[in-house]
C-alpha cells in the first residue's frame, strides 16, 4: 500500500498549479489539487482574460471615432457595459469548463475548499485530511490595500470587472500595470477618470522613455493623471465620495478604485507550522528549482514574488514537474522574459532598461524611435509610437527592446525570441523590414542618441 494518498498535492488552481497538476497526471502520477473559488486562478478569472476583454471593448470607441477620415458614416455609438459584462461571464465560463476537463481527462481529483498544511505532507481540505509525497503552493496573490480612513469604500480591480453600472466619474489609485489598464478602459468607456499616483509618472520599474511617453499618452486623452500626490482619507458622501489629499485639496468622484499592488495569498495556509520560510510580505522562498525551504514542498507563480507573470508560473510548475516524475531536471531561465501592459496606447518589453544596462554594462547605444503610425496619418488622432532599443557596444548584442504604440505587445513577441538567441544590432540590421509597418522600425534604427557622459552630449 502505498504510503501517501498521492504523489503530488497542488493547493491552488490557478495556471500554474492547473499546468503542474494535469502535466503530473498525463506521467502516471497521483495527483489532487485543492481550489477554493473556480479552476482557473487570478489570469482566467479575475486578471489578464477578463481585463483583455474589456479592453478590446473599451477600443471601439476610438475606432469608431478613426472610422470618419476612413470615410465611414458611423452612426452616434452606445455601448451596453452589462452586455459586455455577460459576454465576459460567458467566455470565462467555458474557459473554466475547459480547464475542467483538462484536470479530468488526467486524472486529477479535484478537491473543493481552501487546502491548508496540517504537517509536511497532510493537507485539509473541506474537512478531510490528504496526504501527498510531494506538496506544490500555487496560490497566487491577492490586492492590497493602505491603511488610510475610509479605504474600506474603495474596490480592487477584482471588483472592477463586476460592476453592475458605469459611474460617470471614478479616481483610480496607482501607477502600475493594473491601474494604467484600467484607466484605459474606463476611460474608453466614457468615464470620466482621475488617475492618482505617488511617483513622479506611471510604471516604476519600466524604461524612463516609455514611461514619460505614456505619461504624455494618458494626458492627450483628457484623464486627469495627478503626479507625486497621496490620498489621505477617503469619506462617503450624499452623491458619492469625497478624497482628500496631502494638503487641503479633495476629489468628489462617484466610485474609488485601488490598484497599488498585490500580495501573496498566503494567510491561513499553514506555511509556518510546516516550517516553510517566507518573506515579510507574505510571500515564500524558494531556490531555483522553486523547492521551499522544506524538500518535498515547492511553490510556484506570484506567491513566490519573482516575476509575477501568468507564462512565468506555467513554466514554473512545469519545470517542477519535469524534475519530478519524467527525469528530466529543469531549471527556469528568467533572463530576457518580454512582458506588456495593455495600456492604452500598449507598451511591451523585453530585456534591460537604458538604466539598468548603463549600470551592468557602463556606456551603452541607444537608438530611440518616436514617430505618428501610419493609421494615424488619415484617423487626425494625435497618438506618438516610440522605439527603442539598447545595444551593449562591446559585443553588439542588443540587451534591451522596449515600445510603446500600437501592436507592441504582439511585435515584442518576437523580438523577445531575438534576444533569447542573443541577437546583435548588426543582425537587427541585416534584417529586411516589412513595409509598411511599425515594427520595421526596429530594423532600421541607425543613429544612435548621443550619450549623456559625452561632454557635448544633447538629445
Amino acid at each position: 500500500m502505498a504510503k501517501f494518498d498521492y504523489d503530488l498535492i497542488t493547493i491552488g488552481a490557478g495556471s500554474g498549479g492547473v499546468r503542474a497538476a494535469r502535466l503530473s497526471g498525463s506521467y502516471g502520477a497521483r495527483v489532487a489539487i485543492c481550489e477554493e473559488d473556480r479552476v482557473g486562478g487570478t489570469c482566467v478569472l479575475r486578471g489578464c482574460i477578463p481585463k483583455k476583454l474589456l479592453i478590446y471593448g473599451s477600443h471601439f470607441a476610438d475606432h469608431f471615432q478613426d472610422a470618419a477620415n476612413y470615410g465611414w458614416t458611423v452612426p452616434e455609438p452606445n455601448h451596453d457595459w452589462m452586455q459586455l459584462i455577460a459576454n465576459k461571464n460567458a467566455e470565462l465560463d467555458r474557459l473554466n469548463g475547459i480547464y475542467l476537463r483538462i484536470l479530468r481527462d488526467n486524472n486529477v481529483d479535484l478537491h473543493e475548499g481552501r487546502g491548508t498544511l496540517v504537517d509536511e505532507h497532510t493537507v485539509e481540505v473541506g474537512g478531510q485530511n490528504i496526504t501527498g509525497e510531494n506538496i506544490l503552493v500555487a496560490v497566487g496573490g491577492w490586492p492590497t490595500f493602505p491603511d488610510i480612513p475610509g479605504i474600506e469604500h474603495a474596490i480592487s480591480s477584482n471588483e472592477a470587472l463586476e460592476l453592475k453600472e458605469l459611474p460617470e466619474k471614478m479616481v483610480i489609485v496607482g501607477g502600475g500595470y493594473i491601474a494604467v489598464e484600467f484607466v484605459g478602459i474606463f476611460s474608453g468607456l466614457g468615464v470620466e477618470v482621475t488617475e492618482i499616483i505617488r511617483a513622479d509618472t506611471v510604471l516604476r520599474g519600466f524604461d524612463e522613455d516609455i514611461r514619460f511617453a505614456l505619461d504624455e499618452e494618458i494626458k492627450k486623452r483628457g484623464i486627469n493623471l495627478m503626479n507625486e500626490t497621496v490620498v489621505r482619507s477617503i469619506e462617503k458622501t450624499d452623491s458619492g465620495y469625497c478624497l482628500r489629499l496631502a494638503g487641503s485639496e479633495t476629489i468628489d468622484t462617484d466610485l474609488v478604485m485601488y490598484a497599488t499592488g498585490r500580495r501573496a495569498n498566503t494567510q491561513n495556509l499553514g506555511l509556518e507550522e510546516a516550517g516553510v520560510c517566507m518573506r515579510d510580505n507574505g510571500s515564500i522562498v524558494v531556490d531555483e528549482c522553486s523547492r521551499t525551504s522544506v524538500d518535498h514542498i515547492y511553490a510556484v507563480g506570484d506567491v513566490t514574488d519573482r516575476i509575477q507573470l501568468t507564462p512565468v508560473a506555467i513554466q514554473e510548475g512545469h519545470a517542477v514537474v519535469e524534475t519530478l516524475f519524467n527525469k528530466n531536471p529543469i531549471v527556469v531561465d528568467y533572463a530576457d522574459v518580454p512582458s506588456a501592459v495593455f495600456s492604452t496606447p500598449p507598451i511591451a518589453t523585453v530585456g534591460l532598461t537604458e538604466e539598468a544596462a548603463r549600470h551592468r554594462y557602463g556606456r551603452v547605444d541607444v537608438y530611440i524611435s518616436r514617430f505618428k503610425p501610419l493609421i494615424h496619418t488619415l484617423s487626425g488622432r494625435e497618438e506618438k509610437t516610440i522605439m527603442k532599443l539598447i545595444v551593449d557596444p562591446n559585443s553588439d548584442r542588443v540587451v534591451g527592446c522596449h515600445m510603446m504604440g500600437m501592436d507592441a505587445p504582439e511585435i515584442i513577441q518576437g523580438i523577445a525570441i531575438a534576444l533569447k538567441c542573443n541577437a546583435t544590432k548588426a543582425q537587427f540590421d541585416a534584417t529586411v523590414g516589412i513595409h509598411p509597418s511599425a515594427a520595421e522600425e526596429f530594423v532600421t534604427m541607425r543613429d544612435k542618441r548621443p550619450d549623456p557622459e559625452d561632454a557635448d552630449g544633447t538629445e
